[in-house]
């Protein structure tokens, strides 16, 4: 590829390609219309600041993905010349000091990206902020952020269920196991202003809703392989609609049984085990702490997770999940 010249300004914007990332990104861009290189992937596709080479003036976006994954991707963004603009509420570790970075970084388990956002638009696109805490399975403080909407059960009901879609999208062991690459499902998200049009128009919603439906069915069917009054442990089947409903399969465990932990490990085409962590609803802490005790773990105090749980630390993991959520942890 040709090297291009400093003085050509490109514009990036970088991003979870779940729930989250996709309306904090549509927030923003709402606000603020832009072309850029769309930069996105799996749910746990996080580092992705090192798919790119800015230069000098180029404008970074980066939405819901951890610093501490991408430090040195974009110190090297920041020392090139690059401008950054990064929303997060993962684990960040220190944050950088640059007058090229704006940070917006709040780990605090009653937020996500999309709330961030909206802090900073003055909630001027509230209702996509309401569908992503939705789908990130922060339903009290999807319902708090809807209260100035003045939306009916009905409507609540419909952002639910396009949050829970949008984010369901992103899991899998690769994009060919997605419905939508979420580029493509971004792109698509962008033609609406208006989430409702969106839920009644687009077909991709439609697609989704249904692979959701049978994927779910199919895991709700499996029985925990450990379970304690803390908490449970399931594990999925090695099967492409497992890897898909991994992390919406936590979610509605989390819920349904909001006193206790849930990890739902899902086996790898590459070996070993992928692994979605919740913390108790009514504690939500320590997901992350868990999971960066293994090797490619981390995530956020709620919910977190280990990309790759190697077969001969399943044991060690279950154990180590236990004492992490037992009464008195």
């Amino acid at each position: 590829m040709a090297e291009r010249q400093a003085e050509t300004v490109a514009f990036y914007d970088i991003f979870n390609g779940d729930a989250d990332g996709l309306c904090a990104l549509h927030q923003l861009r709402l606000e603020e219309p832009r072309d850029a290189v769309l930069v996105t992937g799996i749910k746990r596709e996080v580092r992705l600041l090192g798919r790119i080479a800015p230069v000098a003036g180029d404008v970074l976006t980066v939405l819901d993905i951890s610093l501490a994954e991408n430090r040195d991707a974009l110190a090297h963004a920041l020392e090139a010349g690059a401008r950054c603009l990064y929303f997060d509420h993962h684990y960040a570790g220190e944050i950088p000091r640059h007058p090229n970075l704006e940070a917006h970084i709040d780990p605090a388990p009653d937020l996500c990206t999309s709330l961030l956002v909206d802090r900073y638009l003055h909630g001027r696109h509230r209702a996509w902020a309401v569908v992503a805490a939705f789908g990130d399975n922060l339903f009290d403080s999807a319902r708090r952020a809807a209260l100035p909407l003045g939306l009916s059960e009905e409507a609540l009901a419909k952002l639910r269920a396009l949050g829970e879609t949008l984010n369901y999208n992103a899991y899998g062991e690769s994009v060919e196991e997605l419905y939508f690459h979420p580029a493509e499902l971004y792109r698509r998200l962008s033609r609406y202003a208006d989430p409702f049009r969106f839920i009644a128009e687009e077909p991709a919603f439609q697609q989704l809703r249904r692979g959701y439906a049978d994927d779910m069915k199919k895991a709700m069917a499996v029985e925990p392989m450990r379970q304690t009054t803390a908490g449970a442990v399931y594990l999925l089947p090695d099967a492409a609609w497992a890897r898909r409903a991994c992390g919406a399969f936590a979610n509605y465990l989390a819920r349904t049984h909001p006193g206790r932990a849930h990890a739902v490990l899902t086996p790898s085409l590459a070996g070993g085990y992928t692994v979605s962590v919740r913390a108790p609803i009514a504690r939500p802490l320590g997901a992350d702490l868990l999971c960066r005790q293994f090797p490619s773990g981390g995530g956020r105090p709620a919910a977190a997770g280990i990309n790759r749980l190697p077969a001969e630390m399943v044991e060690a993991f279950a154990r180590k999940f236990e004492e992490s959520f037992a009464p008195g942890s």
